[in-house]
């Protein structure tokens, strides 16, 4: 869902509360399309999330770390020049429009007292950040030159225009009942919600249907002449209307069943009677917070990561239908006693074949109840011949069987080392992660090596958490790193947790050799289960130990360990305390 113009007063009025006085301490552009303003002063630190993506713009304020590239974009670096030391001294926003102002108080190079403009267009594919003096345009995000399309020039140096209004629709704000009548008098037979879309400016869809089931107890109520319809549809519209004009907003949230976030409003919503979970957040910050960063980082880390998946995915098919085969093979070879069977057979008969002989047939003393047995033979064949060939094919069989055996072993080995593989890239944070993956498949050669680049990035550290007790918890990213945390990193003494026949992190409780709390333990177990390939599930099982009694085996792929010494938990995968036990950076060096 966009961020439409109502709810973004909501988020106008929460920021001008929040962050009008303090200065712009740190410019950050971690994304393509993402701005971070780190903001100090008046209140406490906190930090602006700006986008301009087409799916997610949005402004508010953001306590999620991203991982920043290497060198700062040029965008970045230009606002850092103009804005780092900058004083927020307003934060404005045209009537019933998708945009934001940020007057702004800086210095200019010779250290007089300047003011800027940082504007924040949400607009769909067009959402732009444009820097401006009092009237002209410094730079912005994205250019946009007049030559390009038949709409609005961006470009520096130009006069700064607000973009323009919505042709042949009607403020909000601005109607009177009386306008309102005269409108609705073209309303007849038009579904109420798109009818509200397509005459009025500033309405989102799902408001739109709100309104109409608040009239109706129909979100696409047909429209009609007569008072018994308008009368009701024009009583919600200015309620609502009229709550937005008083800045009476509240910030609510939709989830479904899963708890995955589905949409967000600045009213509460009925229309969907229990189909879908509404919540009151605390802050409208942290419910975009909560619906877009987190999706959309883990989007844009998904797209990224297309090409190692692709690989992955078919990598396991093949195996898949490898192991499928083998074990095929293996219930033939299973057959195999009845080879020795037949040359058995043969033996003890030997004085009743005749050569040329095609078959036997024979008492069979290997059944229960002494019934005949009829042996294929060879006619060019000696009887000895014969039965030789059976207890050949019978040696041969046995062979295989033993052989397959540790194939399927290995397969199923594999099979479970690259799920993990694919588990850690759903888990990836950033570029830096998918970076240290990517290294860890070209060294197991299930991708090319790409050409080594001079400068050579950092390894992430591993997640940090802080129990409730005081201990550090930490906890591996991939199978590199879990290798690297397990068997280097931790003390022998230390607590190694991991969810029981799951993919998943090693955690580690840092406890310098004493015992661990209850708390700690089961908070330790939690985050285990969570960044486990069961996290969806109820209750999970969680082994741990000491790390002193976990080793890696002779060959064993990155992240694959064998345990003794060990207790069980049963824990329920927990994000939420994952979240608030966190305690380490993400973030990169720029």
């Amino acid at each position: 869902m966009p961020l439409d113009a109502i709810c973004l007063a909501a988020v106008r009025n929460e920021l001008a509360d929040k962050i009008v006085g303090m200065k712009i301490d740190k410019v950050q552009q971690p994304e393509r399309d993402i701005v971070i303003l780190s903001l100090r002063g008046v209140g406490e630190p906190c930090r602006l999330l700006i986008s301009a993506g087409a799916q997610d713009a949005r402004v508010h304020l953001t306590q999620h770390q991203f991982e920043n590239p290497t060198s700062p974009p040029m965008f970045c670096m230009l606002l850092r020049k103009h804005l780092t030391g900058a004083k927020i001294l307003s934060v404005a926003q045209p009537q019933a429009e998708r945009a934001l102002e940020f007057e702004l108080q800086a210095s200019d190079a010779m250290g007089a007292v300047v003011g800027k403009r940082l504007i924040i267009e949400l607009i769909g594919r067009i959402s732009n950040i444009i820097l401006a003096d009092a009237e002209r345009i410094i730079d912005c995000l994205r250019r946009v030159g007049g030559d390009l399309s038949d709409k609005r020039a961006v470009l520096p140096g130009m006069i700064y225009r607000s973009p323009p209004a919505q042709a042949g629709k009607t403020d909000p704000y601005t109607t009177g009942e009386t306008e309102w009548r005269r409108l609705y008098s073209t309303a007849t037979d038009s579904a109420a919600d798109k009818w509200l879309l397509s005459t009025f400016t500033a309405l989102s869809p799902l408001i739109s249907r709100e309104i109409s089931w608040r009239a109706f107890g129909d979100t696409g109520m047909r429209l009609s002449s007569g008072e018994d319809m308008e009368a009701p549809f024009r009583r919600e519209f200015f309620k609502l209307i009229g709550a937005a004009r008083s800045g009476n907003f509240e910030p609510w949230s939709l989830t479904n069943e899963e708890g995955a976030p589905q949409d967000f409003s600045f009213t509460p919503i009925m229309q969907y009677e229990g189909t879908l979970h509404a919540k009151r957040e605390e802050s409208f910050s942290e419910m975009l917070e909560s619906f877009y960063t987190k999706k959309t980082q883990q989007e844009r880390v998904r797209q990224r990561a297309s090409a190692m998946l692709k690989a992955m995915n078919t990598a396991m098919d093949r195996l898949t239908r490898k192991l499928a085969a083998q074990q095929e093979d293996i219930v033939k070879a299973a057959q195999r006693d009845a080879m020795r069977e037949c040359g058995d057979i043969i033996t003890a008969n030997f004085h009743l074949i005749v050569k040329g002989q095609s078959e036997l047939t024979a008492q069979d003393f290997y059944g229960d109840d002494g019934a005949m047995r009829t042996i294929p033979l060879d006619p060019l064949k000696t009887p000895q011949q014969n039965a030789a060939k059976y207890y050949k094919e019978y040696s041969k069989a046995k062979n295989t069987e033993k052989y397959l055996e540790q194939q399927i072993k290995l397969g199923g080995s594999e099979l479970a080392y690259l799920e993990s593989v694919v588990h850690e890239i759903s888990l990836a944070e950033g570029e830096r992660d998918l970076s240290e993956i990517r290294a860890e498949l070209e060294q197991t050669g299930y991708i090319k090596s790409r050409k080594k680049t001079k400068e050579k990035q950092a390894a992430t550290a591993p997640m940090r958490f802080t129990s409730s007790a005081g201990l550090e918890i930490l906890a591996g990213r991939n199978n590199t790193q879990n290798d690297a945390l397990t068997l280097k990193t931790a003390q022998k003494s230390d607590i190694w947790l991991h969810a029981q026949k799951q993919n998943g992190a090693h955690v580690i409780i840092s406890c310098s050799g004493a015992e661990p709390d209850e708390a700690t333990l089961l908070e330790a177990a939690a985050i285990a289960a969570y960044y486990s390939s069961g996290r969806s599930s109820g209750k999970i099982a969680v082994d741990y130990a000491q790390v002193k009694h976990v080793k890696k085996p002779s060959g064993g792929r990155p992240g694959m360990v064998i345990y003794t010494n060990y207790k069980t938990v049963i824990v329920s995968p927990d994000g939420e305390l994952a979240e608030k036990l966190r305690g380490g950076s993400k973030s990169g060096t720029m």
